[in-house]
């Protein structure tokens, strides 16, 4: 069997993706196996970790979705302002589709280091969208100037935090759209320089 067998391989990460809806129990790749109906040999022919398993699966569920064309507005904005807005509606409204994935990978990484891999790799993808809003903040000296862009990164990435999202809208009851907008509010209010 070719490892790069494209049905294969998406029936792989089709089928993981739809285990990791059920994040009652570490996925093992034999359970894997099982469900795309291949061996376990095959299964590592494919992927030969269960980390870049569980890796590529999210990757896989961001291009389904097309994470690419959410940010679009956010990568083209002309100004710092523009791009915080848009990446926060961008990566804001994705958070509702992602987040039974994101409670599986988090309820399995205190005792899975493939699952908080997987989960620390998606985070990343995040924090560079914020690192590259607050530099975009900072090229147009909108940036509050008592804070440099590493801060202000850890700031807007941790507002943006899934954790976050699921406090105001899954426990207090907001709709997306009340949190997108006092999302931005908040980001704003601590992000730019109080003459803007």
């Amino acid at each position: 069997m070719s490892r790069d067998s494209p049905d294969t391989r998406a029936r792989i990460l089709n089928c993981t993706w739809n285990l990791l809806k059920s994040p009652d129990k570490k996925l093992r790749m034999s359970d894997i196996a099982k469900a795309v109906g291949i061996s376990r040999q095959a299964l590592y022919l494919h992927f030969p970790t269960r980390a870049e398993l569980l890796i590529a699966t999210t990757r896989h569920i961001d291009s389904v979705k097309d994470v690419d064309a959410r940010l679009a507005e956010s990568r083209a904005a002309t100004s710092g302002r523009d791009r915080l807005a848009s990446f926060i509606h961008g990566w804001g409204g994705y958070i509702p589709e992602i987040h039974g994935l994101s409670v599986a990978l988090r309820n399995m990484r205190d005792g899975d280091a493939e699952a908080a891999a997987a989960w620390d790799d998606r985070m990343r993808a995040v924090r560079h969208g914020c690192d590259a809003a607050v530099a975009a903040l900072a090229a147009d000296k909108m940036l509050r100037p008592d804070l440099n862009n590493e801060v202000a990164t850890d700031l807007l990435w941790t507002l943006l935090s899934v954790e976050n999202w699921e406090r105001l809208v899954c426990d207090c009851g907001w709709s997306q759209a009340e949190y997108e907008s006092q999302i931005k509010r908040l980001a704003e209010a601590t992000l730019l320089a109080t003459d803007q």
